[in-house]
């Protein structure tokens, strides 16, 4: 059984989501501390002009140094809800699949999710029921008796899940390995893989030249829901075991 383990991002990249429709259980990992300025909280679209950050306010409490990410309140004051859609409608409105699409981030934009992880673990739900994406998706910090901090913890949801292959993004090879080559997987008989992806191109109404990393509401409105998991299978690569990681691209770049 292979697993992987990402924080909720708000409106991710089509990576984030073959990651998903790649293992048998994908776990968002909801109950660490929330970074200021993270992919959490923020992410693209495009625009005619180019790429558009959008951002979902949090409010600053006397603790929102330490918020974990599921204690993170939304500030629904600055009626960021609203100015997103506005967005999205502005930036989309002659995307071949606009009307099929809009209704849906409606949806989404309109529930009363009161905190971060709320937000994005439903956005992010919602969206790969949509396209096709059956794996299991379960909120880390639904999960009991999961101790320890790191790479152990991540281990400890590993046998929590009885799995035996854990993926992880390579963006987080320094955080797994910051003691010992592979962590505390192979001790622990788990075998460690890096996702590999390679973006896949498709059309953007707005834009002649195409640009990649876009959050995945892009593409669902310029390809629509039925043709989208098979564009994100497209970028699908052979895995690296940590050691060919370590030797072969990180070594040699």
């Amino acid at each position: 059984m292979t697993i992987a383990v990402m924080q909720p991002t708000f409106n991710p990249w089509l990576g984030y989501f073959d990651m998903i429709d790649k293992v048998d259980s994908f776990i968002l990992y909801d109950d660490v501390q929330l970074r200021k300025s993270s992919w959490q909280v923020r992410n693209k679209i495009m625009t005619p002009t180019g790429e558009l950050f959008l951002t979902v306010p949090i409010k600053k409490g006397i603790h929102f140094e330490r918020s974990l990410i599921n204690m993170a309140q939304i500030n629904d004051d600055s009626k960021w809800r609203e100015k997103h859609l506005k967005s999205f409608l502005l930036n989309y409105k002659k995307a071949l699949y606009f009307n099929e699409v809009y209704p849906f981030v409606e949806l989404l934009y309109n529930k009363s999710n009161s905190t971060l992880a709320d937000f994005n673990a439903n956005l992010i739900l919602s969206i790969s029921n949509k396209i096709g994406i059956t794996t299991p998706i379960i909120r880390s910090s639904f999960l009991s008796d999961i101790e320890g901090r790191k790479d152990a913890r991540l281990v400890q949801i590993c046998k929590k899940l009885v799995a035996n292959t854990y993926l992880s993004a390579k963006g987080s090879s320094d955080y797994i390995e910051e003691v010992t080559p592979g962590g505390q997987f192979p001790i622990n008989n788990i075998e460690l893989k890096y996702h590999n992806y390679t973006h896949p191109s498709y059309n953007q109404h707005n834009s002649t030249i195409f640009t990649p990393f876009i959050g995945i509401i892009d593409l669902l409105f310029n390809v629509g829901f039925y043709n989208s998991l098979a564009i994100i299978r497209t970028g699908r690569e052979q895995d690296f075991g940590f050691q060919y990681y370590r030797d072969q691209i990180l070594n040699k770049a």
